[in-house]
């Protein structure tokens, strides 16, 4: 019997639920948190920049009416900032954590703590703040976990000996690195939850091609704007749309039906676009020894611990 398409009609009520998700004020981020206030989550908006968050809450409380929405500032590239959101966050307990915020193909940047900026943003970043907030989230009585991969991540290949700092450094090569680490990352978080006989899911979704503003902010940034603009337009004839691009992450946050360490896609046209369903990772994605070890490296960069009890 083949699976129909899920829509988020089919997703049960949030009434009483927090969502944290990062990244919110464009793309898939938004609609991600749009579509959470929409079933009664209160949303938290976890964003870098005030201005852009500020606009995005006022535009979801205008799309959404009568949501509860919050407003917090998190700049993943520092951990600094990853501690201080953790630590002043306006809620008790966390029922929802969308580990959604990125960066891609950017030209060489490190972040404040030194880091290869995509491997410190995308993967570094997302590991501390779940281990910060996994208190909060054990708080809860059915917590979830969604890291937002990609499925470039098939190309990605983590050397444990520079990991976050190559010798040659390949922008793309940089960006399916940290996809593939949030994939060994769910994994990982998955499993250390179950053998703490913890009730938290973590799972994984991915986007496939959607029409946002990512890919063109590292050709921005080395000043070809031009060809950034060119780059989501040609990106918005394959893709999909932001709205079609956020129903993996919500389907992996809210649907009962999917169980931990899922990984939820679009599988129709080569994955690019399509109804959100259970898709494959690669066998890089799903190899535990590196899961663990990268697991044990992250502690060591991060200086955050995840204790269970």
């Amino acid at each position: 019997m083949r699976e129909h398409p899920w829509r988020p009609s089919d997703a049960p009520r949030q009434d009483g639920r927090v969502a944290v998700i990062t990244g919110a004020n464009s793309g898939i981020g938004y609609e991600t948190a749009r579509i959470l206030a929409t079933l009664g989550a209160r949303t938290v908006l976890a964003c870098r920049d005030p201005e852009r968050g500020a606009r995005a809450l006022e535009r979801l409380r205008l799309e959404a009416p009568g949501a509860q929405a919050d407003l917090a500032l998190l700049d993943l590239a520092s951990l600094a900032s990853v501690r201080d959101f953790a630590e002043d966050l306006p809620a008790e307990r966390v029922d929802l954590l969308i580990n959604n915020a990125g960066v891609m193909a950017l030209p060489h940047r490190t972040t404040a703590d030194g880091f290869e900026m995509q491997f410190g943003t995308n993967h570094l970043g997302h590991f501390a703040l779940t281990g910060l907030l996994l208190p909060r989230l054990l708080t809860a009585d059915a917590p979830s976990v969604v890291t937002v991969s990609s499925g470039l991540h098939q190309q990605g290949r983590i050397d444990f000996g520079t990991p976050h700092a190559p010798d040659r450094y390949r922008k793309w090569g940089a960006y399916n690195r940290s996809k593939l680490a949030n994939l060994l990352f769910s994994g990982e978080l998955h499993r250390r939850a179950e053998r703490a006989g913890a009730n938290l899911r973590s799972s994984a979704s991915h986007p496939g091609v959607a029409t946002t503003n990512l890919s063109a902010v590292g050709p921005t940034l080395e000043g070809r704007a031009r060809v950034g603009e060119l780059m989501v337009r040609a990106v918005g004839l394959v893709g999909q749309s932001e709205l079609a691009g956020a129903l993996p992450t919500v389907r992996a946050a809210v649907d009962p039906s999917v169980p931990g360490d899922a990984y939820i896609g679009p599988t129709g046209f080569f994955g690019v676009r399509g109804a959100p369903r259970f898709c494959r990772r690669s066998r890089a994605a799903r190899d535990r020894a590196d899961a663990a070890a990268l697991w044990a490296l992250s502690e060591e960069l991060t200086g955050v611990t995840y204790r269970w009890n």
